[in-house]
């Protein structure tokens, strides 16, 4: 057995590397034509147009490698089968389950590699290409201006719009610009053409409108309005960098470029802020039943602050990286740590029992206003949509990952029963499997981000219905006699064709 597991090993190897390096090859060159022409419109040094890029390889590998594992599977085992070799092994007293342990170990060992790339790697390198695309939209913002349309100038308080832009030699036609960066005036500027081009320095943008008028209002003088016309006029623009600038500082991350205990560590948060607006809206109910009741208040119950709970794989992976990077000083406070928030007590005067009060003299009583409950309203749905949201790519990475032990099950299946499938097979099947697995996570996770769903079976659904179905597969493929029996899909086509004329007679 152990010489039957390396062989088929090394039957999945070759087309494992050959469906990773040609599905990468070609999602990226999908991202490089959609992005090429933007980036090098932007006089952007080659090295920086091949970091964006390079940063982009990890999403794409996240996504091709269990396309890969799927497409491996296919190929190897609808070889083997239509060589009559998967035969010649039944007919040695190995069954299919025996086959299916090494390959299913293999795709177990490619999960768990895809997690911790998905996990560790893929939310750096998001993090980093997030940051680099901030840098390069900063860049020579003139280039990105759009026709018919206001576009803000940064950093300046300027809008533009122009009827025509002509991005390569600068030349607007029909320009209006609005000036709201006075404190004491408000301008809007027309032209009937300009010339726009960066001064010496490449740092100023430098703006030559011909042929119109200036309409300028002042708050402090409300019946005095200025019009001006001009033939010429020049507007500068300070700071308009048409230089790449990389910002070191650390940008805010997204749940795209978090890990996974970052993701969680922002939960046990969102949940804590759950609790303390349940708990807020608690204490308004109460504070006006004692109003109407004209019962004495009563101070609100001390919460402790919830304990922390770091998974165990967190614990790993801390323990892991604290060998391998170096030690940094620790900060006072923890980013994702809340500081317990003190009680204040006052030192000026002992403290006092609270006694009760007597009813009100008039029948008005002042209650919680509903900005109040709003607020605590609010503060929930707020933190119950972060949770989901976060909960959500939690989950996905799990999925995403482990869909590989899904599919070597289903491609397993396949491939014995159509070993005639050949490559249609492989790219029909692979596809279709593919297709379902990534609609189903697209679909759940627009359902489980609205509240729809719950997060874990949104992302699961797909893995679950794929290894069911497999497993159905598996059972009845292993009664059968021999792998000979199946052929290609010509063979569904007349079956599908066979329950219609069944219907048709039963019909007539």
């Amino acid at each position: 057995m152990r010489l039957l597991n390396r062989y088929l090993l090394r039957q999945l190897a070759a087309p494992f590397l050959f469906g990773l390096t040609a599905l990468t090859s070609l999602m990226l060159l999908s991202q490089i034509a959609k992005k090429f022409g933007a980036l090098v419109g932007k006089g952007l040094p080659w090295s920086v147009i091949g970091e964006v890029f390079a940063l982009s390889l990890p999403f794409i590998v996240a996504m091709t490698l269990p396309m890969a594992v799927l497409l491996a599977v296919l190929y190897a085992f609808s070889h083997l089968a239509a060589d009559n070799e998967i035969t010649a092994m039944r007919a040695n007293g190995v069954s299919v389950y025996q086959i299916l342990l090494p390959v299913l170990a293999w795709g177990a060992l490619m999960a768990a590699f895809n997690f911790v790339f998905v996990d560790q790697v893929l939310p750096r390198t998001n993090a980093r290409l997030r940051a680099l695309l901030i840098d390069i939209g900063r860049k020579k913002p003139t280039f990105e201006l759009r026709e018919q349309v206001i576009n803000e100038v940064p950093p300046s308080q300027y809008f533009l719009r122009a009827g025509r832009i002509d991005a390569a030699t600068g030349h607007l036609k029909n320009v209006t610009i609005y000036d709201v960066g006075g404190e004491s005036s408000r301008r809007i500027i027309y032209a009937d053409s300009g010339q726009m081009a960066y001064a010496e320095g490449q740092k100023d943008l430098s703006l030559r409108l011909f042929d119109g008028s200036i309409h300028q209002y002042r708050p402090a003088e409300p019946e005095t309005f200025q019009l001006t016309y001009y033939h010429t006029n020049d507007i500068r623009v300070k700071n308009v960098f048409d230089e790449l600038e990389r910002n070191t500082s650390e940008a805010v991350r997204g749940d795209r470029e978090m890990s996974t205990c970052e993701m969680l560590a922002v939960i046990q948060d969102a949940r804590q802020d759950q609790s303390e607006a349940v708990r807020e809206r608690q204490d308004l109910l109460l504070s006006d039943l004692q109003a109407l009741l004209a019962l004495p208040p009563t101070g609100p119950p001390h919460a402790d602050e919830p304990t922390r709970k770091t998974p165990r794989y967190c614990q790993w992976i801390e323990s892991v990286r604290a060998l391998v990077l170096p030690k940094t000083a620790e900060a006072q406070t923890p980013a994702q740590v809340r500081a317990p928030k003190p009680i204040p007590v006052p030192t000026d005067r002992p403290l006092q029992t609270f006694k009760p009060r007597p009813a009100p003299a008039g029948p008005r009583v002042q209650l919680s206003s509903w900005s109040q409950i709003a607020g605590a309203i609010d503060r929930l749905h707020e933190a119950g949509s972060r949770i989901d949201r976060f909960d959500v790519e939690v989950h996905k990475k799990w999925a995403i990952s482990l869909a590989c032990i899904s599919f070597v099950i289903v491609g397993i299946v396949m491939a014995l029963r159509f070993p005639r499938g050949g490559i249609g097979l492989v790219i029909g099947g692979g596809l279709a499997i593919f297709s379902i697995h990534y609609v189903g996570l697209t679909a759940g996770e627009s359902l489980a981000d609205r509240g729809l769903i719950s997060p874990w079976l949104a992302m699961w659904a797909p893995n679950i219905v794929l290894t069911i179905l497999g497993l159905i597969g598996l059972v009845r493929v292993s009664r059968e006699s021999g792998s000979t029996r199946g052929g290609d899909f010509q063979e569904i086509g007349d079956a599908i064709r066979q329950i219609f004329r069944r219907r048709r007679a039963m019909q007539g």
